[in-house]
């Protein structure tokens, strides 16, 4: 299998996009459409980088990220050029709560109001969670639930790096969150077990770390894969 680390780079940021933004963050959170259908192994597509923390301070080595569509899905790309910490229960591709407490990337979902919003927690290893929320913090069921069809993958670098991605139908986020170009989503990550650091892709307002602010979720931009 061709890596991604092989045929992708960090773009800071991609060309011809607005991502500029304070701490390292974009400005928005782009959504890159092919017209090709992707696959694990064949996910040419850029990555756009976070280089700062939640609290500003630069990253040794920044993490990169995507989200890009096809035809029937979603696909979302986190990497990281050292080695990560892993939920010593998780296992890669399968479905597992509190992956937080170690290294993630996540992913959140809303509608255009935010009243509602998916979390996705992607492991290095390619374990991954879900949860619908029907408010900030509040769970649209109280039990975790599978998302039918979601798919995990995952790859290490020799050098400890990594890159994992998850693959979520759109046919499902269509239904449960209208799904489109009047979205609202954040990435996220959480590196660095046991002295985490915190990182966005949007600004979501200053004090302590906390993901869970849909308010400050930026609208998804939706773009053509640029061209090589």
């Amino acid at each position: 299998m061709t890596t991604i680390f092989q045929n992708a780079e960090v773009f800071f940021p991609a060309p011809g996009l607005d991502t500029a933004g304070a701490a390292g963050q974009t400005r928005n959170v782009i959504v890159f459409e092919s017209k090709t259908t992707l696959g694990w192994g064949s996910l040419d597509v850029p990555l756009l980088g976070l280089t700062k923390d939640w609290h500003g301070v630069p990253l040794e080595a920044p993490a990169g990220f995507s989200l890009a569509t096809d035809a029937r899905r979603l696909w979302f790309i986190a990497t990281h050029r050292k080695p990560a910490s892993l939920h010593p229960q998780s296992r890669p591709g399968k479905f597992m709560p509190r992956l937080w407490q170690h290294d993630v990337a996540e992913l959140f979902l809303a509608t255009p109001s935010g009243d509602r919003y998916f979390e996705f927690n992607l492991s290095p290893n390619g374990a991954w969670w879900s949860c619908e929320f029907k408010g900030q913090r509040i769970r649209e069921e109280e039990g975790d639930i599978v998302m039918p069809e979601v798919a995990a993958f995952s790859e290490l670098a020799p050098d400890g790096g990594w890159v994992a991605a998850l693959s979520i139908p759109l046919d499902l986020l269509r239904a449960r969150i209208g799904f489109g170009p009047q979205s609202l989503g954040n990435v996220a990550f959480i590196l660095g077990h046991p002295e985490p650091r915190y990182l966005s892709a949007a600004d979501l307002g200053s004090g302590e770390p906390d993901f869970h602010r849909p308010s400050h979720f930026r609208k998804l931009q939706f773009a053509p894969v640029p061209p090589r």
